[in-house]
């Protein structure tokens, strides 16, 4: 009995539809390169539910007659190739005649289309890749694509969609690297009847811009090289716009985006020696090669590419990027500036319980060769007496912490230390970023940053939980502006903020007027603040219950927190202690370091060989 037999072709789309459809946001890539192929100016993006229920693609390109429009969801239908050599000189985005039919095999599909000159266009219905209806219908010229109840057939695929928030975000990123390599279309990308963000024609350097904000504008150096092996234009960014997460990076290769690893590595060797290592620099750069050099039919995706000489344009590449850095002279130089630095807090034997930073008098008719009967030979200074006047004093001086310091238990911290230890009232700071304190089995050291990091994430948890907090107005709201992607994400951290104290307006279009903020924040940037939790937010699942809340109480914390180096009193180490061990888990920080070590006594003994 034969048991080889032909799949139905509704069996062998939904197949195919398994790489080609993998979720709402590649219906997005698929109809906008349509679009893009059939020559429009004009391309909207209409979408309900992150895609769920809707994906609506409406363009003005040429449009179709009503055989083409029938034809174009059958298996292996293309107009773009007709004989495999043609795959090998590509100047379209598709050409796999798969989309369509992939579509149609898992969605009901709804396409009214028209060509320029036809009076009428044609409305045909497909529902699991068969034909509903087909007939004549008014309407523009171009093409208007509805996908309808995406998976709507295949129950399992729909079930392991991910959250609307991050459908959402996978649609936008399509959205806007197509966006970016066709500046001269007109885009716009509207959600749940929301118009997010609307893109005019413009020039390359506009629409990098115009998506990802004027902030950009003054970051970017331009790049610009013409080789027999390839052309490479863009944009890369100055070194100090280097981060460590989250960077705007795209390569494109004759219009279409790709993955390259091998290209990325050529980018940061360009910034070598001029970027932290581990950090990564923005950059979007353009690809002209001959057709015939790569490859793009290596997977459905079409994101993978193989160039022929590959390691000659990663030279190429290398040289071009060095050159605009140093034409702009985005080499870094030496900064001695120390203005704006925390002082280096020094012990004053005046005061045993004080720690200050240290205030130097200058003499400018001080001269050390002048000698008091003007003979310069012996080079004996005026009063020379007086210079060891301090050493005197300071000899003098015995025990000075024990005679400042009445000998007493704390009240505020007895029995609040690591397994119960009594620590002394009396507190000395080392480089302004230790706090060292004598307790029971020796000497505790305390890292003051780490610690009020600890003590402010603990706050700042309990009250998005629901505990009240303070806002503080402010004088001039400060404006916000993100990109469509981030704006979504930001939107649904509002509950969040506002119960941290925020006051925050959405003004529509990604900006948002920030008229407060908690008063804990003191006089950190609001805005910055609120761009680095968004950036955190988008970082990957870290385990914690309450991911969104866990995330925005640590950006916070670390930007409310005192800094390495800040010289405290003797009365705010105490406090900053004290508010320390009354933490759930003083001794480490929410990523788990160390905020609490102490030497032994037996350790010091040992140092000193006794």
């Amino acid at each position: 009995m034969d048991i080889i037999h032909l799949l139905p072709d509704s069996v062998a789309n939904q197949i195919a539809a398994g790489e080609v459809v993998q979720r709402p946001a590649s219906v997005v890539k698929e109809l906008m390169e349509n679009a893009i192929d059939a020559g429009a100016s004009t391309v909207d993006v209409i979408v309900e539910d992150a895609g769920r229920t809707s994906i609506q693609v409406i363009d003005d390109g040429k449009g179709m007659s009503g055989q083409d429009a029938r034809m174009a969801f059958e298996r292996h239908a293309t107009s773009k190739i007709r004989k495999a050599e043609d795959l090998y000189s590509l100047h379209t985005m598709g050409f796999r005649g798969e989309a369509l039919p992939s579509i149609a095999a898992v969605a009901q599909v709804r396409l009214l289309t028209r060509t320029i000159d036809s009076e009428l266009g044609t409305d045909l219905s497909i529902e699991g890749s068969q034909i509903v209806s087909q007939e004549p219908c008014s309407c523009p010229v171009g093409a208007n694509f509805q996908v309808r109840n995406l998976f709507y057939n295949i129950p399992a695929r729909r079930k392991f969609l991910k959250s609307n928030q991050t459908e959402l975000n996978n649609i936008i990123q399509e959205f806007e690297r197509i966006a970016l390599v066709n500046p001269t279309v007109a885009f716009s990308f509207s959600h749940n009847g929301e118009v997010m963000t609307k893109l005019p024609s413009s020039n390359l350097r506009q629409r990098i811009v115009n998506v990802f904000g004027k902030k950009l504008n003054e970051q970017l150096l331009s790049v610009d090289v013409d080789t027999t092996l390839a052309r490479i234009t863009g944009f890369v960014g100055k070194p100090e716009t280097a981060r460590k997460k989250n960077t705007n990076q795209f390569f494109f290769v004759n219009g279409r985006y790709m993955r390259h690893p091998y290209f990325h590595k050529a980018v940061l060797e360009a910034y070598a020696h001029l970027i932290p290592e581990g950090e990564q620099i923005p950059y979007f750069l353009y690809f002209e090669v001959d057709p015939s050099n790569i490859d793009v039919n290596i997977h459905p995706t079409k994101t993978e590419i193989k160039f022929e000489n590959d390691s000659a344009i990663w030279q190429i590449l290398v040289a071009a990027i060095k050159d605009s850095l140093g034409k702009f002279n985005a080499v870094p130089t030496i900064d001695f500036d120390v203005e704006g630095r925390p002082d280096i807090p020094a012990f004053d034997f005046r005061s045993a319980t004080e720690v200050h930073a240290p205030h130097v008098q200058v003499d400018n008719n001080y001269n050390p060769f002048r000698t008091s009967e003007g003979n310069s030979r012996k080079h004996v200074p005026v009063n020379w007496e007086q210079l060891y006047a301090d050493i005197e004093k300071a000899d003098s001086i015995s025990e000075p912490v024990t005679e400042a310091q009445p000998e007493q238990k704390p009240d505020l911290f007895a029995g609040d230390a690591p397994g119960g230890m009594e620590m002394s009232t009396c507190h000395f700071q080392y480089r302004g970023q230790y706090i060292l304190t004598p307790v029971q089995t020796g000497l505790m050291l305390v890292d003051q940053h780490r610690a009020h990091v600890r003590i402010l994430y603990d706050r700042f948890l309990s009250q998005m939980q629901g505990h009240s907090s303070s806002s503080q107005g402010l004088l001039f709201p400060e404006i916000l502006q993100l990109p469509p992607s981030d704006a979504t994400l930001f939107q649904n951290m509002t509950d969040e903020l506002v119960s941290l104290g925020f006051d925050i307006e959405s003004l529509g279009g990604g900006s948002f007027s920030v008229n407060g903020v908690p008063s804990d924040l003191k006089g950190a940037n609001p805005v910055a603040v609120l761009t680095q939790m968004v950036e955190t937010a988008k970082e990957k699942e870290t385990g914690v219950e309450n991911e969104l809340q866990h995330r925005i109480a640590l950006v916070m914390a670390r930007n409310a927190s005192i800094v390495a180096g800040q010289v405290l009193t003797n009365q705010e180490m105490e406090s900053l202690l004290g508010d320390l061990f009354q933490c759930q888990n003083p001794n480490l920080t929410p990523t788990g370091k160390i905020i609490v070590s102490v030497l032994e006594h037996s350790q010091i003994e040992k140092m000193f060989g006794h």
